[in-house]
């Protein structure tokens, strides 16, 4: 699908073969602040998920995506559309980059081609994203594909014991 395929990287479903590569990423620590986990995932819970994962978005309301170096084939990340709501076209984005391949514009091209598709073949109308303002990059990154910050809830999340804000972002398709 060329609307997913940029110029160093492709969004492409998740397969049974993404088994690891998912296993490391939500069961690292370093990222259950964003994902919202507090419990580490069993191989056998994320089979039963890559199981399901065919479904439709407009039926698990989600679509979580492998971004993946056209070159070499690797996984590099996920991309996700999570609370999709077709009755008032939007959905929220969260992105993740694996730490060794962060600083390389993979984040910025995987926001780029999944704008493009959540505008273009879903027909959204706005995409969002929650953003803890401790995290820089996933601002910059998010303002510079013209994301506007809106609001900002206060003490949202508990974090190590401690209340953080988190910060709403929306983009609206013009």
């Amino acid at each position: 699908m060329k609307t997913l395929k940029g110029k160093n990287l492709q969004l492409r479903a998740i397969e049974p073969e993404d088994l690891n590569f998912l296993h490391t990423i939500e069961n690292n620590e370093l990222f259950w602040e964003v994902s919202h986990t507090q419990t580490p995932f069993s191989r056998y819970v994320l089979k039963q998920y890559l199981e399901n994962a065919h479904l439709d978005i407009y039926e698990s309301k989600q679509l979580r995506l492998i971004i993946e170096e056209i070159s070499d084939k690797e996984q590099v990340g996920m991309i996700d559309l999570f609370d999709f709501n077709p009755q008032h076209h939007r959905a929220g984005v969260g992105i993740l980059i694996h730490p060794y391949f962060q600083n390389r514009g993979f984040a910025a091209e995987a926001l780029a081609l999944l704008i493009n598709y959540s505008f273009s073949y879903l027909n959204l109308h706005q995409l969002y994203a929650n953003i803890t303002p401790d995290n820089v990059k996933s601002i910059a990154l998010f303002e510079k594909h013209n994301f506007t910050k809106i609001g900002i809830k206060k003490d949202w999340l508990l974090s190590n014991g401690k209340y953080k804000d988190e910060i709403l972002y929306q983009l609206i398709k013009v």
